[in-house]
């Protein structure tokens, strides 16, 4: 992170970060360099080190420079997606032999990635409940390399300590993963915690208008920030530079977006909780949810998204699903409208069977920043 943003607030390094204004022309946005390649002053001689935009491109630059500074971290770097970060991740830090811990509630992407890639690589895996740490200390062999961590987790909105896992893996002398896009850098801060690298999906919070794919890795670290940059660069899978301007006009409105879905949510768990067909909410904002208290200790606020479980089961939970009408039906969560979808279906399909595998009768909700009396109605139809 660049020391002239170090001392300021969130909020004015999400607008300043990364966005200086054009030399050229005084323009206050960092243009869309939608280039390929550039001059060189005669053999070697790169203008501002670009010599071909998969390797880097300025306002992919800017986006990277400013994911740093929101997450406090040495080294930023932007992806297509958020697999293809975490497919970058895992092949710069594993090598056929070597074990990760992961969560037993997860992106079904995630698990995906592991156990239908990675582990044909020869990369093992354990499951673990990260939220407890003896379940983490437990599942580390000596061929373990990384714990992977997501909090608040995926559909389950399990909160997980960063900060023992950190300690748990420092002992360990294995590094930490969190995936930070539930939470966005504005609520929760990992590298601030003890963690080794922040992934998120770009497509989620960070962007915010549901209109472009992306992924991030932010090192604590800059010799495994170069390292990341090595691979990123020779896998290839990077963010084009109109991707990156958008996912940069998102971040600028991130935290006025965060405290709104924030507020909505916690209206609508609310709402949630005192419905006689749902018989369980998830949500860390709630005084019951097992991990409300290291939610508050490591969490601004506790987000917009909220899982809940109803009477009737899977065909109960799909009709909810398929009744909505303001919570549009669909995949992907983060943006300004609201969503809703049937985890078991849609989402995490590919966890069935496994140790992952989420109940059948859970609806997961991604609150937007639309009037929370509305969303509310909306859902009272849809519960019937």
């Amino acid at each position: 992170m660049s020391d002239q943003h170090s001392h300021q607030n969130f909020e004015t390094r999400a607008i300043h970060a990364g966005n200086t204004a054009d030399p050229l022309t005084g323009a206050v946005v960092p243009p869309i360099y939608q280039v390929s390649t550039y001059k060189q002053d005669g053999v070697g001689g790169l203008r501002g080190g670009y010599e071909y935009s998969r390797s880097a491109n300025p306002t992919r630059t800017a986006l990277e420079e400013n994911l740093a500074a929101l997450e406090g971290g040495r080294r930023g770097l932007a992806f297509a997606s958020g697999l293809a970060a975490e497919d970058c991740l895992l092949r710069t830090l594993l090598v056929p032999g070597d074990h990760v811990v992961i969560p037993n509630d997860a992106y079904g992407g995630t698990f995906r990635l592991f156990a239908k890639v990675v582990q044909r690589w020869g990369v093992d895996f354990s499951v673990a409940d990260t939220s407890d740490t003896a379940s983490v200390r437990g599942a580390i062999n000596d061929r373990t390399k990384l714990i992977w961590v997501e909090t608040p987790s995926n559909p389950l909105l399990g909160i997980t300590d960063i900060e023992a896992v950190a300690g748990i893996a420092r002992q360990a002398g294995v590094k930490l993963v969190v995936d930070n896009t539930f939470a966005s850098p504005y609520l929760q801060q990992p590298l601030a915690l003890g963690a080794d690298v922040v992934v998120h999906s770009l497509t989620k919070y960070m962007g915010g208008h549901s209109d472009v794919v992306g992924g991030a890795l932010i090192a604590a670290d800059a010799e495994l920030g170069e390292e990341l940059a090595y691979h990123q660069n020779a896998m290839g899978a990077v963010a084009g530079p109109f991707d990156s301007w958008i996912v940069l006009r998102g971040i600028k409105t991130l935290a006025v977006r965060m405290d709104r879905h924030g507020e909505n949510a916690t209206r609508v768990a609310d709402f949630l909780t005192r419905h006689p067909k749902v018989t369980q909410v998830l949500y860390p904002g709630l005084a019951e949810h097992p991990g409300h208290e290291i939610a508050a200790k490591q969490m601004r606020s506790f987000g917009g998204m909220i899982s809940f479980r109803v009477e009737g089961g899977e065909e109960a939970a799909v009709g909810v699903c398929n009744r909505a009408k303001l919570f549009t039906l669909g995949e992907s969560l983060g943006g300004v409208e609201s969503l809703i979808e049937h985890p078991g279906r849609m989402t995490h399909a590919s966890v069935a069977g496994s140790a992952l595998e989420v109940p059948a009768d859970l609806v997961r909700l991604s609150v937007g920043i639309e009037n929370a009396d509305d969303l509310i109605a909306d859902l009272r139809e849809a519960l019937g």
